[in-house]
Protein backbone atom coordinates (compact mmCIF):
# COMPACT_ATOMS: atom_id res chain seq x y z
CA UNK A 1 0.00 0.00 0.00
CA UNK A 2 3.16 2.41 -0.41
CA UNK A 3 1.49 4.04 -3.45
CA UNK A 4 -1.68 5.25 -0.83
CA UNK A 5 0.59 6.72 1.33
CA UNK A 6 2.18 8.51 -1.95
CA UNK A 7 -0.46 9.65 -3.01
CA UNK A 8 -1.70 11.07 0.84
CA UNK A 9 1.60 12.12 1.84
CA UNK A 10 1.02 15.24 3.66
CA UNK A 11 4.23 17.25 2.48
CA UNK A 12 3.10 16.78 -1.52
CA UNK A 13 -0.44 17.82 -0.42
CA UNK A 14 0.31 21.24 1.10
CA UNK A 15 3.14 21.56 -1.88
CA UNK A 16 0.19 21.31 -4.40
CA UNK A 17 -1.97 23.45 -2.17
CA UNK A 18 1.34 25.80 -2.18
CA UNK A 19 1.76 25.48 -5.43
CA UNK A 20 -2.01 26.25 -6.33
CA UNK A 21 -2.07 29.69 -4.50
CA UNK A 22 1.02 30.91 -6.61
CA UNK A 23 -0.30 30.18 -9.73
CA UNK A 24 -4.10 31.59 -9.16
CA UNK A 25 -4.61 35.36 -9.67
CA UNK A 26 -8.48 35.18 -10.25
CA UNK A 27 -11.50 33.68 -9.13
CA UNK A 28 -11.53 29.96 -10.92
CA UNK A 29 -15.10 27.50 -11.02
CA UNK A 30 -13.95 24.28 -11.77
CA UNK A 31 -16.24 21.03 -11.22
CA UNK A 32 -14.96 17.69 -10.25
CA UNK A 33 -17.42 14.98 -12.55
CA UNK A 34 -17.23 12.18 -10.11
CA UNK A 35 -18.80 11.09 -7.15
CA UNK A 36 -15.57 9.43 -5.75
CA UNK A 37 -13.96 12.47 -6.64
CA UNK A 38 -15.89 14.47 -4.67
CA UNK A 39 -16.19 11.94 -1.94
CA UNK A 40 -12.56 12.40 -1.67
CA UNK A 41 -12.77 16.03 -1.57
CA UNK A 42 -15.26 16.07 1.04
CA UNK A 43 -13.09 13.60 2.91
CA UNK A 44 -10.08 15.35 3.37
CA UNK A 45 -11.64 18.67 3.48
CA UNK A 46 -9.39 19.88 0.39
CA UNK A 47 -11.54 23.20 -0.34
CA UNK A 48 -10.09 24.62 2.79
CA UNK A 49 -6.65 24.07 1.61
CA UNK A 50 -7.31 26.34 -1.66
CA UNK A 51 -6.92 29.86 -2.59
CA UNK A 52 -10.34 31.72 -1.43
CA UNK A 53 -10.73 32.66 -5.34
CA UNK A 54 -10.86 28.59 -6.23
CA UNK A 55 -14.49 27.24 -6.19
CA UNK A 56 -15.06 23.35 -6.78
CA UNK A 57 -18.67 22.63 -8.37
CA UNK A 58 -19.49 18.86 -7.62
CA UNK A 59 -20.70 17.64 -10.68
CA UNK A 60 -23.16 14.85 -11.43
CA UNK A 61 -21.18 12.09 -12.07
CA UNK A 62 -22.51 9.14 -9.65
CA UNK A 63 -24.08 6.23 -11.81
CA UNK A 64 -26.48 5.97 -9.31
CA UNK A 65 -27.42 8.92 -8.47
CA UNK A 66 -28.13 9.83 -12.42
CA UNK A 67 -30.02 6.86 -13.13
CA UNK A 68 -33.54 8.23 -13.69
CA UNK A 69 -36.86 7.65 -12.20
CA UNK A 70 -38.76 5.71 -14.34
CA UNK A 71 -35.65 3.17 -14.79
CA UNK A 72 -36.07 2.83 -10.97
CA UNK A 73 -39.87 2.16 -11.70
CA UNK A 74 -39.79 -0.44 -14.12
CA UNK A 75 -37.29 -2.36 -12.06
CA UNK A 76 -39.13 -2.52 -9.12
CA UNK A 77 -42.84 -3.17 -11.78
CA UNK A 78 -40.06 -6.12 -13.27
CA UNK A 79 -39.77 -7.59 -9.76
CA UNK A 80 -42.96 -7.00 -8.55
CA UNK A 81 -44.28 -9.13 -11.41
CA UNK A 82 -43.81 -12.73 -9.40
CA UNK A 83 -41.93 -14.70 -12.36
CA UNK A 84 -39.26 -12.37 -12.49
CA UNK A 85 -35.93 -12.65 -10.45
CA UNK A 86 -34.10 -9.24 -10.70
CA UNK A 87 -30.56 -8.37 -9.80
CA UNK A 88 -28.69 -5.41 -9.12
CA UNK A 89 -26.03 -3.87 -7.57
CA UNK A 90 -26.14 -3.22 -3.96
CA UNK A 91 -26.51 0.58 -3.83
CA UNK A 92 -29.70 0.20 -6.40
CA UNK A 93 -32.13 -1.26 -4.10
CA UNK A 94 -32.39 1.71 -1.81
CA UNK A 95 -32.84 4.67 -4.29
CA UNK A 96 -36.06 5.81 -4.42
CA UNK A 97 -38.30 5.39 -7.16
CA UNK A 98 -42.00 7.14 -7.52
CA UNK A 99 -43.87 4.48 -5.94
CA UNK A 100 -40.87 3.06 -3.58
CA UNK A 101 -37.45 1.41 -3.80
CA UNK A 102 -36.27 -2.38 -4.57
CA UNK A 103 -35.72 -2.89 -1.00
CA UNK A 104 -39.70 -2.38 -0.45
CA UNK A 105 -40.65 -4.39 -3.25
CA UNK A 106 -38.41 -7.82 -2.09
CA UNK A 107 -40.49 -6.71 1.54
CA UNK A 108 -43.59 -7.01 -0.77
CA UNK A 109 -42.58 -10.51 -2.01
CA UNK A 110 -40.02 -9.74 -4.78
CA UNK A 111 -37.17 -11.41 -5.88
CA UNK A 112 -34.56 -9.44 -5.73
CA UNK A 113 -30.98 -10.07 -5.07
CA UNK A 114 -27.92 -8.25 -4.66
CA UNK A 115 -24.93 -8.96 -6.57
CA UNK A 116 -21.47 -7.37 -7.40
CA UNK A 117 -21.47 -7.99 -11.04
CA UNK A 118 -23.55 -8.61 -14.26
CA UNK A 119 -21.67 -11.61 -13.86
CA UNK A 120 -23.21 -13.10 -10.75
CA UNK A 121 -26.51 -12.62 -12.07
CA UNK A 122 -25.45 -14.76 -15.18
CA UNK A 123 -24.53 -17.29 -12.91
CA UNK A 124 -28.10 -17.35 -11.21
CA UNK A 125 -29.90 -17.74 -14.20
CA UNK A 126 -27.83 -20.27 -14.49
CA UNK A 127 -28.84 -22.01 -11.70
CA UNK A 128 -32.25 -21.38 -12.05
CA UNK A 129 -33.78 -21.92 -16.14
CA UNK A 130 -37.53 -22.23 -15.14
CA UNK A 131 -37.31 -18.25 -13.81
CA UNK A 132 -36.26 -15.29 -16.24
CA UNK A 133 -33.80 -13.16 -14.32
CA UNK A 134 -33.27 -9.73 -14.99
CA UNK A 135 -29.77 -7.80 -14.26
CA UNK A 136 -30.99 -3.80 -13.64
CA UNK A 137 -27.58 -3.02 -14.73
CA UNK A 138 -26.15 0.71 -13.97
CA UNK A 139 -23.40 2.80 -14.84
CA UNK A 140 -20.80 4.59 -16.59
CA UNK A 141 -18.68 3.03 -18.95
CA UNK A 142 -16.55 1.51 -15.92
CA UNK A 143 -19.61 -0.88 -15.46
CA UNK A 144 -20.54 -1.53 -18.97
CA UNK A 145 -17.75 -4.12 -19.80
CA UNK A 146 -18.90 -6.15 -17.73
CA UNK A 147 -22.65 -6.25 -19.27
CA UNK A 148 -21.41 -6.84 -21.98
CA UNK A 149 -20.27 -10.08 -20.99
CA UNK A 150 -22.44 -11.54 -19.66
CA UNK A 151 -25.09 -10.68 -22.34
CA UNK A 152 -22.71 -12.21 -24.84
CA UNK A 153 -21.87 -15.16 -22.59
CA UNK A 154 -26.21 -15.56 -22.23
CA UNK A 155 -25.79 -15.59 -26.31
CA UNK A 156 -23.36 -18.55 -26.28
CA UNK A 157 -24.75 -20.48 -24.08
CA UNK A 158 -28.56 -19.97 -25.40
CA UNK A 159 -29.44 -18.72 -21.57
CA UNK A 160 -33.14 -17.15 -22.99
CA UNK A 161 -34.34 -16.86 -19.31
CA UNK A 162 -31.42 -14.12 -18.96
CA UNK A 163 -32.22 -10.50 -19.65
CA UNK A 164 -30.34 -6.90 -18.88
CA UNK A 165 -32.59 -3.92 -17.98
CA UNK A 166 -30.05 -1.40 -18.58
CA UNK A 167 -29.66 1.85 -17.37
CA UNK A 168 -25.45 2.66 -18.89
CA UNK A 169 -24.59 6.23 -19.31
CA UNK A 170 -22.04 7.77 -20.90
CA UNK A 171 -19.94 10.57 -19.56
CA UNK A 172 -18.29 12.87 -22.47
CA UNK A 173 -22.20 14.02 -23.34
CA UNK A 174 -22.80 14.98 -20.61
CA UNK A 175 -19.85 16.69 -20.02
CA UNK A 176 -20.54 18.50 -23.32
CA UNK A 177 -24.16 19.40 -21.91
CA UNK A 178 -22.27 20.65 -18.74
CA UNK A 179 -19.97 23.14 -21.19
CA UNK A 180 -22.84 24.35 -22.81
CA UNK A 181 -25.06 25.03 -20.71
CA UNK A 182 -25.77 29.17 -21.99
CA UNK A 183 -25.81 29.60 -17.88
CA UNK A 184 -22.79 27.44 -17.43
CA UNK A 185 -20.23 29.11 -14.46
CA UNK A 186 -17.87 25.88 -15.07
CA UNK A 187 -14.64 27.26 -16.55
CA UNK A 188 -12.67 23.99 -16.27
CA UNK A 189 -13.46 19.98 -15.87
CA UNK A 190 -11.58 17.35 -13.80
CA UNK A 191 -12.75 14.11 -15.60
CA UNK A 192 -12.94 10.64 -14.24
CA UNK A 193 -10.00 8.83 -14.09
CA UNK A 194 -11.80 5.27 -14.27
CA UNK A 195 -13.80 5.64 -16.58
CA UNK A 196 -11.07 7.51 -19.43
CA UNK A 197 -8.92 4.12 -18.42
CA UNK A 198 -11.99 2.17 -20.32
CA UNK A 199 -12.63 4.28 -22.79
CA UNK A 200 -9.81 6.86 -23.42
CA UNK A 201 -9.98 10.01 -23.60
CA UNK A 202 -10.32 10.94 -27.46
CA UNK A 203 -13.98 12.54 -27.31
CA UNK A 204 -12.33 15.04 -24.73
CA UNK A 205 -9.81 17.58 -26.98
CA UNK A 206 -12.70 18.54 -29.11
CA UNK A 207 -14.89 19.22 -26.49
CA UNK A 208 -12.29 21.47 -24.45
CA UNK A 209 -11.93 23.17 -28.30
CA UNK A 210 -15.67 23.80 -28.90
CA UNK A 211 -16.00 25.02 -25.49
CA UNK A 212 -12.97 27.25 -24.50
CA UNK A 213 -12.66 24.82 -21.49
CA UNK A 214 -9.69 22.87 -19.88
CA UNK A 215 -10.22 19.36 -18.91
CA UNK A 216 -7.89 17.31 -16.74
CA UNK A 217 -8.57 13.87 -16.00
CA UNK A 218 -8.16 12.52 -12.42
CA UNK A 219 -7.23 9.90 -10.28
CA UNK A 220 -9.00 9.80 -6.79
CA UNK A 221 -6.61 10.34 -4.03
CA UNK A 222 -5.75 13.89 -2.63
CA UNK A 223 -2.05 14.13 -4.31
CA UNK A 224 -4.12 13.69 -7.88
CA UNK A 225 -6.88 15.89 -7.74
CA UNK A 226 -4.44 18.53 -6.68
CA UNK A 227 -2.40 17.83 -9.25
CA UNK A 228 -4.89 18.03 -11.78
CA UNK A 229 -6.69 21.43 -10.45
CA UNK A 230 -3.08 22.77 -10.38
CA UNK A 231 -2.44 21.69 -13.84
CA UNK A 232 -6.35 22.98 -14.66
CA UNK A 233 -5.83 26.38 -13.30
CA UNK A 234 -2.72 27.46 -15.02
CA UNK A 235 -4.25 26.31 -18.00
CA UNK A 236 -6.69 28.83 -17.02
CA UNK A 237 -4.49 31.44 -15.94
CA UNK A 238 -2.49 31.01 -19.54
CA UNK A 239 -5.83 31.16 -21.68
CA UNK A 240 -5.64 27.67 -22.65
CA UNK A 241 -8.00 24.92 -23.17
CA UNK A 242 -6.60 21.79 -23.81
CA UNK A 243 -6.93 18.22 -22.42
CA UNK A 244 -4.36 16.88 -19.49
CA UNK A 245 -3.47 13.42 -18.25
CA UNK A 246 -2.77 13.73 -15.04
CA UNK A 247 -3.60 10.36 -13.64
CA UNK A 248 -1.24 8.62 -16.58
CA UNK A 249 -0.39 5.45 -14.37
CA UNK A 250 -4.03 4.25 -15.18
CA UNK A 251 -5.27 6.35 -18.57
CA UNK A 252 -3.77 5.55 -21.69
CA UNK A 253 -5.36 7.85 -24.83
CA UNK A 254 -7.27 4.61 -26.19
CA UNK A 255 -8.13 3.13 -23.20
CA UNK A 256 -8.38 -0.54 -22.99
CA UNK A 257 -9.23 -1.75 -26.46
CA UNK A 258 -10.38 -4.91 -25.25
CA UNK A 259 -13.27 -3.49 -23.12
CA UNK A 260 -14.00 -0.28 -25.30
CA UNK A 261 -14.48 -3.45 -28.31
CA UNK A 262 -17.04 -5.37 -25.97
CA UNK A 263 -18.82 -2.30 -25.64
CA UNK A 264 -19.31 -1.54 -29.28
CA UNK A 265 -20.12 -5.40 -29.79
CA UNK A 266 -23.22 -5.36 -27.65
CA UNK A 267 -24.41 -1.57 -27.17
CA UNK A 268 -25.14 1.19 -29.74
CA UNK A 269 -25.37 4.80 -28.55
CA UNK A 270 -28.61 6.39 -27.90
CA UNK A 271 -29.85 9.58 -26.38
CA UNK A 272 -31.23 8.51 -22.98
CA UNK A 273 -32.26 10.48 -19.95
CA UNK A 274 -29.53 11.68 -16.57
CA UNK A 275 -31.49 12.13 -13.22
CA UNK A 276 -31.27 16.15 -13.25
CA UNK A 277 -29.98 16.69 -16.55
CA UNK A 278 -32.81 15.63 -18.46
CA UNK A 279 -32.32 13.54 -21.68
CA UNK A 280 -28.48 14.00 -23.44
CA UNK A 281 -27.69 13.61 -26.56
CA UNK A 282 -25.71 10.28 -27.09
CA UNK A 283 -25.25 9.75 -23.34
CA UNK A 284 -26.58 6.11 -22.90
CA UNK A 285 -26.12 2.89 -24.32
CA UNK A 286 -28.55 0.68 -25.60
CA UNK A 287 -28.52 -3.02 -26.58
CA UNK A 288 -28.07 -3.58 -29.93
CA UNK A 289 -31.10 -5.01 -32.04
CA UNK A 290 -29.40 -8.21 -33.13
CA UNK A 291 -29.20 -9.23 -29.11
CA UNK A 292 -33.07 -7.68 -28.57
CA UNK A 293 -33.60 -10.76 -27.05
CA UNK A 294 -31.95 -10.31 -23.90
CA UNK A 295 -32.98 -6.76 -23.72
CA UNK A 296 -35.46 -6.65 -20.91
CA UNK A 297 -37.27 -3.37 -21.81
CA UNK A 298 -38.00 -5.22 -25.32
CA UNK A 299 -38.90 -8.34 -23.58
CA UNK A 300 -41.56 -7.07 -21.48
CA UNK A 301 -42.28 -3.85 -24.12
CA UNK A 302 -41.33 -1.16 -21.19
CA UNK A 303 -41.94 2.57 -22.21
CA UNK A 304 -38.86 4.35 -23.69
CA UNK A 305 -37.11 5.94 -19.93
CA UNK A 306 -37.25 9.71 -21.94
CA UNK A 307 -40.95 9.13 -22.53
CA UNK A 308 -41.62 8.03 -18.83
CA UNK A 309 -43.22 10.05 -16.77
CA UNK A 310 -41.81 10.12 -13.26
CA UNK A 311 -41.40 12.69 -10.82
CA UNK A 312 -38.97 13.31 -7.43
CA UNK A 313 -40.23 13.48 -4.06
CA UNK A 314 -41.06 17.81 -3.75
CA UNK A 315 -39.01 17.94 -1.03
CA UNK A 316 -36.08 16.54 -2.55
CA UNK A 317 -33.45 18.64 -4.69
CA UNK A 318 -31.03 16.40 -5.96
CA UNK A 319 -31.52 17.64 -9.17
CA UNK A 320 -30.00 20.88 -8.19
CA UNK A 321 -27.50 19.13 -6.49
CA UNK A 322 -26.39 17.29 -9.51
CA UNK A 323 -26.31 20.10 -11.44
CA UNK A 324 -23.85 21.53 -9.10
CA UNK A 325 -26.64 24.77 -8.33
CA UNK A 326 -26.88 23.56 -4.83
CA UNK A 327 -24.51 21.78 -2.34
CA UNK A 328 -26.15 19.28 -0.23
CA UNK A 329 -26.14 21.07 3.06
CA UNK A 330 -28.19 24.04 1.42
CA UNK A 331 -30.78 21.56 1.69
CA UNK A 332 -33.53 22.02 3.50
CA UNK A 333 -34.13 18.71 3.59
CA UNK A 334 -30.44 17.56 4.19
CA UNK A 335 -29.78 15.68 7.67
CA UNK A 336 -33.57 15.89 8.49
CA UNK A 337 -35.76 14.67 6.49
CA UNK A 338 -33.18 13.25 4.40
CA UNK A 339 -30.92 10.50 6.09
CA UNK A 340 -28.70 7.75 4.80
CA UNK A 341 -31.22 5.44 6.59
CA UNK A 342 -34.63 7.69 4.91
CA UNK A 343 -33.48 8.91 1.51
CA UNK A 344 -35.40 10.89 -0.43
CA UNK A 345 -32.73 11.14 -3.06
CA UNK A 346 -30.47 9.09 -4.93
CA UNK A 347 -27.11 11.38 -3.81
CA UNK A 348 -27.92 10.28 -0.63
CA UNK A 349 -28.09 6.64 -1.10
CA UNK A 350 -25.24 5.87 -3.39
CA UNK A 351 -21.89 5.34 -2.00
CA UNK A 352 -20.38 7.80 -4.52
CA UNK A 353 -22.85 10.74 -3.96
CA UNK A 354 -22.56 14.13 -3.29
CA UNK A 355 -24.88 14.45 -0.18
CA UNK A 356 -23.86 11.05 0.89
CA UNK A 357 -20.07 12.70 1.23
CA UNK A 358 -21.73 15.41 3.33
CA UNK A 359 -23.43 13.66 5.64
CA UNK A 360 -20.44 11.46 6.39
CA UNK A 361 -17.57 13.49 6.62
CA UNK A 362 -18.37 17.41 6.52
CA UNK A 363 -20.87 17.26 9.54
CA UNK A 364 -18.09 14.97 11.12
CA UNK A 365 -15.36 18.04 10.53
CA UNK A 366 -17.86 20.57 11.66
CA UNK A 367 -18.57 18.40 14.91
CA UNK A 368 -14.76 18.10 15.11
Amino acid sequence: MRWVEEFRDPRAIRALADALAAATTRPWTIMEVCGGQTHTIVRWSLPDLLPPAIELIHGPGCPVCVTPIAAVDQARALALRGDVTLATFGDMVRVPGSAGDLLSARAEGADVRVVSSPLDALALARARRDRTLVMFAVGFETTAPATAAAIELAAREGLDNFAVLAAHVRVPPAAAMILGDPARRVQGLLAAGHVCAVVGTEEYPALCERFAAPIVVTGFEPVDLLAGLLACVRQLEAGRAELEIQYRRAVRPEGNPAARAAIARVFAVADAPWRGLGVVAGGGLRIRDALARFDAARRFDLAPLAAAAAAEDARCRASAVLRGLLRPPQCPEFAAGCTPERPLGAPMVSSEGACAAYYRYARRHESA
